[in-house]
C-alpha cells in the first residue's frame, strides 16, 4: 500500500471567507496541502436553535467562496455528517498532520463537541491549532485590560497571504475524497427576502454604508422602517464571518472624518460591544440556559402557550409588536429597539421566561450569533442585576420611531386603511369608528392580549423589587468583578 500523502486541514465555521482568516493564513505557512473543510453537522442541522434560513445562508456564503477558489483550481469540500466522521473519511485517503480552526463561542452542543474532537486530535496523533476570533479570548479569569487587548487586535495587520493552486487540493484531488461522503447539495432557493449570504454581498453591504448610507446612522438607527437602509445590516455576514471584525473596524476608522465622525464613531463602538458580549458569553456559558444573575434563578412565571402562541405569530393586538415579528419572520431581520422590544414584551409584558422565546427567536434571526443572544436575552429580561431595567412601552415606540405608522402598514396591510392615530392603537376604535373604516375589532386584527398598563407596573414592581434581594446583590458583586471593563467609557465613546 502507498504511503498517504501528508496534508492539513482548514475546518471552517463561522469564518466563511478567504481573507483575514487566521486558520487559512497558518495552514499555507505550514507548507502542507490543505483541504478546506466545511462540515454540515447533522446535530447542528437538527438543533432547534437553528433553521433553515441559516444553512442557505452558509450554502451561498460556499458558494460564493468556490467561485473565488476557482482561480486556485480548488472548492471546499462541503459534507453532511459529523465533524469526527469527516476527518475519519479523510484519514483514509491522507495522512493528516493538522487541522486548522478559530476558536468557536458557540453553545453547549458545539462545545462538547469541541471537547470530543478535541480527544479524537490526540488519540489520532493529529494536532489541532485554534487561533482567536475576532479578538475574543478564551480562558479570562477578569476583563481587567481585556479591551486594551482588543483594541490592540484590531490594529494588528490583516492575516493575509497570496494564495496559489499549489496551496491547496486539486479539484479532481477533492472529487475523488467526496465519493467517500454524502455531499450537501448547495443549491438554495433563489427567490426569499432575506440577505444572500456571501464575500461578494457582505462587500457589497459595507460599501454602500461607508460610501452613503451611514450619513443617517445615528439619526434613523431606532427606527424599524429607516434603520433597515441607514444601519450597515452587516451582521448576518459578521456573525458567519464573511466579514472580520478587523476587516469592517479598520475600513471605518481609514474612512472617519470630522464629518462623519459621530456616525462612523457610533458605529465603530458597536464594533467593540459586539465583542464585548462575546467575550462575556465565552466566559459564562451557563447564560445560554440560566439567567448570568443567580439571584433571579428564584423568578417564577406562569407560563401561557397561548400568549406564547400569539406573540409567535404576530397577532398580540400591539400593531408595532405584531409587524416587528412579522417582519423577523419573512427577512430574519428587525433593528436592535425592535428586537428588544420584542424580548421585553415576552417576558415583561407576556411574563414569560426568557427561555421560552430563546430557541424561536434564534431561528428568526437570520445573524444568529450565540455570544451575542444569549447575554441580550439576559439584559433585556431585566435579569442581570447590573444593567438598567427597561420595560418597553411598545405604544410610545410606535409613537416615536414609526409616526407615520409605515412600517406597521407594510407589515400589518389590515390596519394599513385606517387612521394613522388608529394604527398606533386600533382597540381605541370605537363600534361608530370601526362601521365607519369597515372594520372590526377581534375579526380584522386581534384585541390587545393582555392590560398593558397593569401588566408594565406588575413587572416593574416585582423587578424593581428583586434589586435588595440578598442573593441578587451578592451576584451583582461577583458579576461586575468578572465582568467590568477597568475602562468600559471607551466601550461607548467616539475613538
Amino acid at each position: 500500500m502507498a504511503e498517504r500523502e501528508e496534508i492539513n486541514i482548514v475546518w471552517l465555521k463561522r469564518d466563511l471567507r478567504l481573507e483575514d482568516n487566521e486558520a487559512i493564513f497558518n495552514a499555507v505557512h505550514s507548507n502542507k496541502k490543505i483541504v478546506l473543510l466545511y462540515v454540515f453537522e447533522n446535530a447542528l442541522i437538527n438543533d432547534p436553535h437553528y433553521d433553515e434560513r441559516h444553512w442557505n445562508f452558509i450554502k451561498e456564503s460556499i458558494v460564493d467562496l468556490n467561485e473565488k477558489l476557482a482561480n486556485y483550481n480548488t472548492k471546499i469540500l462541503s459534507v453532511t455528517t459529523e465533524v469526527i466522521n469527516a476527518v475519519n473519511q479523510i484519514q483514509n485517503n491522507y495522512k493528516i498532520h493538522t487541522v486548522f480552526s478559530h476558536q468557536e463561542t458557540g453553545l453547549l452542543i458545539t462545545y462538547n463537541r469541541d471537547k470530543e474532537f478535541t480527544r479524537y486530535c490526540r488519540n489520532n496523533n493529529i494536532q489541532w491549532k485554534e487561533n482567536s476570533n475576532n479578538g475574543v479570548l478564551r480562558g479570562l479569569l477578569n476583563r481587567l485590560d481585556w479591551l486594551d487587548k482588543w483594541q490592540d487586535y484590531m490594529h494588528q495587520p490583516q492575516k493575509n497571504t497570496p494564495l496559489k493552486p499549489e496551496h491547496f487540493l486539486s479539484n479532481e484531488e477533492i472529487k475523488k475524497l467526496e465519493k467517500g461522503f454524502i455531499c450537501t447539495d448547495l443549491l438554495t432557493p433563489t427567490k426569499h427576502n432575506f440577505q444572500k449570504g456571501g464575500v461578494t454581498m457582505a462587500w457589497k453591504y459595507a460599501d454602500t454604508f461607508f460610501e452613503q448610507r451611514h450619513k443617517n446612522y445615528m439619526y434613523h438607527i431606532s427606527k424599524p422602517s429607516l434603520s433597515r437602509k441607514s444601519c450597515s445590516r452587516l451582521s448576518p455576514y459578521i456573525a458567519w464571518g464573511n466579514v472580520s471584525i478587523r476587516q469592517i473596524y479598520q475600513k471605518a476608522l481609514a474612512l472617519k472624518t470630522d464629518e462623519n465622525k459621530r456616525h462612523l464613531g457610533a458605529f465603530v463602538s458597536r464594533l467593540r460591544w459586539q465583542a464585548h458580549f462575546i467575550q462575556k458569553f465565552e466566559m459564562e456559558h451557563t447564560m445560554e440556559e440560566a439567567s448570568l444573575n443567580k439571584g433571579f434563578h428564584k423568578l417564577k412565571k406562569s407560563i401561557s402557550l397561548t400568549y406564547q402562541k400569539a406573540w409567535k405569530e404576530g397577532k398580540t393586538g400591539f400593531p408595532l409588536i405584531d409587524a416587528s415579528m412579522r417582519c423577523l419572520i419573512e427577512t430574519g431581520y428587525v433593528n436592535f429597539r425592535m428586537r428588544s422590544m420584542l424580548v421585553s414584551f415576552f417576558t415583561h409584558i407576556l411574563w414569560q421566561p426568557w427561555q421560552d422565546c430563546s430557541q424561536y427567536l434564534s431561528r428568526l434571526f437570520l445573524d444568529f450569533e450565540p455570544g451575542i443572544h444569549f447575554p441580550q436575552l439576559n439584559m433585556q429580561a431585566g435579569e442581570t442585576g447590573i444593567n438598567d431595567l427597561r420595560v418597553y412601552n411598545p405604544i410610545k415606540n410606535s409613537l416615536e420611531h414609526d409616526s407615520d405608522a409605515s412600517f406597521i402598514k407594510k407589515w400589518i396591510p389590515e390596519l394599513a386603511k385606517l387612521p394613522t392615530a388608529f394604527i398606533h392603537e386600533p382597540y381605541l376604535m370605537t363600534p361608530l369608528d370601526q362601521q365607519f373604516n369597515n372594520f372590526i375589532l377581534g375579526e380584522n386584527y386581534p384585541t390587545p392580549i393582555v392590560d398593558i398598563k397593569l401588566n408594565r407596573k406588575k413587572a416593574l414592581d416585582i423587578l424593581w423589587g428583586m434589586k435588595d434581594d440578598l442573593d441578587v446583590i451578592k451576584e451583582n458583586k461577583r458579576i461586575l468583578l468578572k465582568h467590568t471593563l477597568t475602562n468600559r467609557n471607551s466601550l461607548l465613546t467616539n475613538d
